[in-house]
């Protein structure tokens, strides 16, 4: 591979989502119903990683109600500073970017954490969210890590 076509693709792997890591597995019920945790390294904050817990339905949930390519939007996000913090090239408007996303259905519903930077108040907003495409919804949950000494 050429050296410029490496650099390229390098920087485009780099922009993408985090991949979370699965690190634990909590079953709520006898019909297989779980509930999932992941580990997700934010990609451009080094020293940063949020835990993503959300619901993963079971087959006997799936065959009992039907529906069977969707999970609830459902989701909780914590994120801690787990080394030394470097920023590296975040998006600082208040849009933010996303961190991570992962598939809620078969088409239409995702799971994101988007990381907003709170310059003001030198604070990484990190939100779990569901994006649908016909609905929005208004289940969410948020963490915060403050920078104290980062830059």
């Amino acid at each position: 591979m050429r050296p410029g076509l490496c650099a390229a693709v390098l920087a485009a792997l780099a922009a993408l989502p985090a991949r979370a890591e699965q690190v634990g597995e909590v079953g709520v019920d006898w019909i297989g119903n779980d509930i999932i945790i992941e580990a997700v390294p934010d990609p451009k904050v080094k020293g940063v990683t949020c835990h993503v817990a959300y619901f993963d339905r079971g087959l006997l949930d799936r065959l009992g109600k039907g529906n069977w390519f969707e999970d609830p939007s459902n989701a909780s996000v914590s994120c801690r500073q787990t080394g030394p913090i470097e920023l590296g090239d975040i998006d600082r408007d208040e849009n933010g970017e996303d961190v991570f996303r992962t598939s809620r259905s078969l088409v239409f519903k995702s799971l994101r954490v988007k990381r907003i930077y709170d310059e003001r108040n030198r604070t990484l907003i990190y939100l779990a969210h569901a994006a649908e495409l016909t609905d929005g919804s208004a289940k969410l949950s948020i963490s915060t890590v403050p920078l104290y000494g980062s830059d």
